[in-house]
């Protein structure tokens, strides 16, 4: 409860001494007129109060006053005993149109398999792993990841946060995957490869356009790929090659080229940087 005054002595220690109630009194019904609050006088402007029953809390708990006491409502509506609202199964179920391709859940067929990982795995909280994946030793996870079906992951791969591999997707040996990265179907990732966090693939040239087979990017061994890069689709990015943060790759980089700007520029990678990724 917060009150004003109009003057800047120590009155405030005392009236709140003086207004504090004991726990076992109903602290609405000793009020008197002077020490109403800014509150008190807002719902007093109110409509007239609605006759209902209000708690007291007591050492033993809540219990009900005999008395009622007047407090205000705007809207009255009828009490509904919680334990009386029951869910309705009678309806029926949603349906959709067959052309809008609208459909709860997927059930797989008869012949998939549930996903295979090799030793010393970890798979971190919220990680969806769909049937069909197959994944080696030393696999790693951050949270929230989704890899579905038709996936292939080789040894010592990290897939960091918030990283969503689409299906049909083949991933190589010491690979390092870091958070928030896109990779769509029919994409391929070779050994040794490092992606930065928010890199974005994709595999569709004409989106809702026109009918495309679906490529994503083929990422050759050693390339290294910077933080918030995009590429669009059937894009190569050669062996050792390098991709600068920021980058937009629209076409293929050679081997040991390095590819910087939007939309990225291709320049010789220098000789100090034509060494392996190291983890």
């Amino acid at each position: 409860m917060v009150r004003f005054s109009q003057t800047l002595d120590d009155n405030g220690a005392r009236n709140r001494e003086r207004y504090t109630p004991r726990r076992e009194e109903n602290q609405y019904e000793n009020r008197s007129a002077d020490s109403r609050t800014i509150d008190d006088f807002v719902y007093s402007q109110l409509p007239r109060p609605t006759q209902v029953k209000r708690s007291v809390y007591h050492d033993e708990g809540y219990v009900q006053p005999e008395a009622y006491e007047p407090i205000n409502v705007l809207h009255e509506k009828p009490s509904i005993e919680r334990e009386s609202i029951q869910p309705d199964y009678s309806k029926p179920e949603l349906t959709f149109p067959a052309d809008q391709n609208i459909q709860f859940g997927v059930e797989y067929t008869p012949n998939s398999r549930p996903p295979v990982i090799g030793k010393n795995h970890t798979i971190r909280s919220n990680s969806i792993i769909y049937n069909d994946v197959v994944i080696g030793d030393n696999f790693r996870t951050g949270h929230n990841v989704v890899i579905r079906e038709n996936t292939n992951i080789g040894d010592d791969v990290l897939i960091g946060t918030n990283t969503v591999i689409e299906g049909d997707v083949i991933i190589g040996n010491d690979v390092s995957i870091q958070s928030n990265v896109y990779i769509p179907t029919n994409s391929v990732i070779e050994d040794n490869v490092f992606i930065g966090p928010c890199a974005c693939f994709t595999n569709d040239k004409y989106p809702v356009r026109i009918n495309y087979e679906l490529q994503g990017p083929r990422i050759r061994r050693g390339a290294s790929i910077g933080g918030n890069t995009t590429f669009l689709s059937n894009v190569e990015i050669g062996e050792g090659s390098i991709v600068a943060a920021g980058a937009i790759v629209i076409h293929s980089v050679p081997p040991f080229y390095l590819a910087i700007g939007t939309p990225a520029r291709i320049k010789p990678l220098p000789n100090h940087l034509k060494v392996p990724n190291r983890f």
